[in-house]
């Protein structure tokens, strides 16, 4: 079972290790998180939990969303996410229940999925890596350009895929085998080893790793 939490990405800092050597690391506030909904194999075909972080205010909400948070007996939520689980698997868990930051601990393996920076409308030598065209012999004003990016005749059209200027980054993305370096349950901080996506004040999901398990 690979259980997750929602969390905001509070920045990056340093810490120093065992060997006084210092790590980069990533702060995030992860948690509380309440369990508002339970999707069970009989009703839904499908087995999960609807967890819920962050306080939101109720002149904010519809009133669907007030009559569900009711119906939960919890506090209107600001990011709601549904976590996929085994058959059978979300008997362990009841409405209302809090999911805290201590389920992980130092030395676990985390993936953790977050919406990336956006960069705007950029080119493909930003975009793609491209070299970019010679500087010299002639060349105007095709210094930055992608090149050729077909034939008329065959095969008459552009690919699909074809790596090309366009919109950058302001995608989901997910970062796997992140190490835990340190975990604060006093303060709901975990202290992940390495970056992460998206900026400071970002939200973020941290998940159990799917491919590393703690050594």
């Amino acid at each position: 079972m690979r259980l997750g939490l929602l969390g905001k990405k509070l920045g990056m800092t340093q810490l120093y290790s065992d060997n006084e050597e210092v790590v980069p690391v990533t702060v995030v506030e992860l948690g509380p998180c309440t369990i508002l909904q339970k999707k069970t194999m009989d009703r839904d075909r499908y087995s999960a939990i609807q967890i819920g972080f962050g306080d939101k205010r109720e002149k904010r909400c519809t009133k669907p969303e007030l009559g569900h948070f009711k119906k939960a007996g919890v506090e209107p939520k600001r990011i709601i996410r549904e976590l996929r689980l085994p058959p059978k698997a979300e008997e362990k868990f009841e409405v209302g229940q809090e999911l805290k930051v201590d389920m992980f601990s130092a030395g676990d393996y985390v993936d953790v999925t977050g919406t990336s920076k956006g960069k705007g409308f950029q080119g493909v030598m930003k975009r793609h890596n491209f070299r970019g065209f010679l500087a010299s012999h002639g060349t105007h004003e095709y210094f930055r350009h992608g090149g050729s990016i077909g034939c008329r005749l065959t095969p008459g059209r552009v690919f699909p895929g074809k790596r090309m200027a366009g919109r950058m980054g302001n995608a989901t993305v997910t970062t796997q085998n992140l190490k835990v370096f340190k975990v604060d349950p006093e303060r709901n901080l975990i202290f992940i080893k390495g970056s992460i996506p998206g900026p400071s004040n970002a939200f973020v999901t941290v998940f159990q790793a799917k491919k590393k398990q703690k050594k």
